[in-house]
């Protein structure tokens, strides 16, 4: 019986330790991080609506991110078309990388004197996420629509606050 007990004295002070010898374990990490080339947004063009000939009629000009005009209510599009353009942005950063885009939400102004009117519906192409090529770039066009008012007064107008168009990396 006593050989018993020491067997099971041995036992028990041998699974202790063992228990004790396994009850921690350590091991190393190593912290790393890259810094992308940062992503920077040029403009290149304006929006340019061009001629717009006018009623009694309110209407509006809208202007495709791929330059091209249509209208409604009462304006025309006359055959001299003026300067016609979708604004032009050239988007730079790191590679492959996709980017989300923010255009206005509100109205911008263009004024001739006290005369005025608004830019507003602006749309882009890429829509709302560009991916930059493989060389880092990619053009961003914008278009809007002008809304000309009923027998809107003769002028060259012009935005006196230039719009805002954000990009950032997703």
């Amino acid at each position: 019986m006593k050989t018993q007990i020491r067997t099971f004295a041995l036992f028990v002070l041998l699974t202790g330790l063992s228990a004790s010898l396994f009850a921690q374990v350590s091991t190393t990490s190593s912290a790393s991080a890259t810094i992308v080339t940062p992503i920077t947004i040029a403009k290149t063009a304006d929006i340019n609506f061009g001629n717009v000939a006018v009623s009694s009629t309110a209407g509006t000009v809208i202007l495709s991110n791929s330059g091209t005009r249509s209208l409604t209510g009462g304006v025309t599009l006359p055959a001299t078309t003026g300067t016609v353009t979708a604004g032009a942005f050239t988007i730079t950063g790191a590679a492959n990388y996709t980017y989300s885009i923010t255009l206005p939400s509100t109205a911008t102004n263009l004024t001739s004197g006290v005369n005025s009117m608004t830019v507003n519906a602006f749309n882009s192409n890429p829509g709302t996420t560009g991916t930059l090529n493989g060389s880092g770039t990619q053009t961003l066009k914008v278009g809007a629509t002008l809304n000309v008012g009923a027998s809107q007064a003769a002028g060259s107008y012009t935005s006196p606050t230039p719009f805002t168009v954000t990009v950032n990396y997703n």
